[in-house]
């Protein structure tokens, strides 16, 4: 049944351990039925109590699943196996499959670096203080308030997957159910069965999470339910006025779901923020600093409900203590001079991004990407569509990365095309996805 692949160990942690490497090697792949209970027992001569519990210890980890009497196999997208591992690799081909930003809007960080030197040589941070420098925190509530916000105390983490992660973690226990965008953000859905949580998929259009596929997920049970309000990854989503409105009253009639919203578009996108906190008791809005200010930085600050923040805070004091305040201070520097001009760095963005939207839909082919960084092109096959393109000379993200339960596509990240590229690209994608050139309009 496991090929050449033997499950060792004799405890529990052992067993466990054995199969996870295995996932991870990939000599269990995805789908692998695992042995029964008493069957794997009998093998490695120990209680199936034992067994159970290695398994109880592989479902936590998101490792793998079990469907009753059709027994436990390794997951399609094994926590162990991050999504980013599912890359194409371009060796002379054009990559716009990262999902960075362009390193020419970027800000020079030499001069914010220095400063944050110097104020650390004259007044150096030790054991003790606050764990946010005040003028950060000043800035950063300055600047939610003026989107809207609920006021609330404010807290900084390395960057917005260590938020969420922390936020989840001080509500939520393994075994229960969050609800994510699908298509979505690839390591958020690495991250919840990594936390023994599980996902359920609320499908997305151009507006963000349709209203109706939210209320069923709460319905059934999630306890929270994660949306990114601008620049979503992969679709560019951003969630218009009116989306918020009707989102807001879905919330309202589940007050105790925990709710976090992903703001990683702040500094990138010139559409205004329509946030949905407020109708819950427990929520936190993240900001991250990688898209406009470099991923380098690993910086992002959260505000929410006291009660979420105090933990979020104690949690970190017992784990790293707090963010460095030497960037705390780089960042408070780039904030005060204005060192991102956020109307310029949208209107890079949005130019190539509706550029390329257009180009494709003019060759009849579908595509999104309201705001952000990123195109996202429903495909009848995914892998076919990759591979066609790679031999075009383009490299493309799979949209495997980023599904749960919605159908294939692929995610192309403007910030390396010129404007002249555009075109090629579009063609690239219609002569590799079957769509006709014929009669476009030029």
């Amino acid at each position: 049944m496991l090929g050449e692949y033997p499950i060792q160990g004799r405890r529990a942690v052992e067993i466990a351990a054995s199969v996870e490497r295995a996932v991870g090697a990939g000599e269990l792949p995805p789908g692998q039925l695992l042995p029964p209970l008493r069957e794997l027992a009998g093998q490695l001569g120990v209680n199936p109590n034992t067994v159970a519990a290695a398994y109880r210890i592989l479902r936590e980890r998101g490792v793998i699943e079990t469907a009753g009497r059709r027994g436990s196999r390794v997951r399609s997208r094994p926590a162990s196996t991050p999504r980013e591992w599912i890359r194409v690799e371009a060796p002379g081909a054009r990559d716009l499959s990262t999902g960075n930003p362009d390193p020419a809007l970027l800000p020079p960080l030499g001069a914010p670096l220095a400063a944050a030197a110097a104020r650390a040589a004259e007044r150096p941070t030790l054991y003790g203080a606050p764990d946010i420098a005040p003028d950060l925190a000043e800035l950063a509530r300055a600047a939610f308030d003026a989107d809207g916000v609920p006021a609330g105390p404010v807290a900084v983490t390395s960057g917005s997957l260590d938020a969420i992660e922390r936020v989840l973690a001080a509500h939520l226990r393994p075994g229960d159910t969050v609800a994510v965008e699908d298509p979505g953000w690839g390591s958020l859905l690495d991250l919840i069965p990594a936390l023994g949580l599980r996902a359920v998929p609320v499908e997305v259009d151009d507006d963000g999470p349709l209203p109706e596929r939210v209320e069923e997920a709460l319905r059934q049970g999630a306890r929270a339910l994660v949306v990114t309000d601008r620049a979503q990854n992969p679709t560019g989503a951003a969630v218009s006025e009116a989306r918020a409105r009707e989102l807001r009253a879905v919330l309202a009639g589940h007050p105790a779901v925990l709710l976090i919203e992903d703001d990683h578009g702040h500094g990138i996108v010139d559409l205004p923020l329509h946030p949905l906190a407020g109708g819950t008791d427990h929520w936190v809005l993240v900001r991250a600093t990688a898209k406009a200010y470099g991923p380098d930085l690993r910086l992002a600050v959260l505000t929410g409900d006291a009660v979420t923040v105090d933990r979020v805070r104690g949690r970190q004091r017992l784990g790293p203590g707090w963010v460095s305040h030497l960037l705390q201070n780089t960042v408070t520097h780039l904030w005060r001079t204005g060192a991102v001009d956020p109307a310029v760095v949208a209107a890079s963005y949005g130019a190539r991004r509706e550029a390329l939207v257009r180009a494709l839909r003019e060759r009849g082919i579908a595509a999104h990407g309201r705001s952000g960084m990123n195109v996202w092109v429903p495909v009848s096959d995914e892998t076919g569509a990759v591979a066609r393109l790679l031999q075009s000379g383009w490299a493309v993200a799979p949209g495997a990365r980023f599904r749960v339960a919605s159908g294939p596509g692929v995610r192309m990240t403007v910030s390396p095309l010129d404007a002249g590229e555009l075109g090629a690209v579009a063609d690239a994608v219609a002569s590799a996805t079957g769509a006709s050139v014929a009669g476009r309009v030029d």
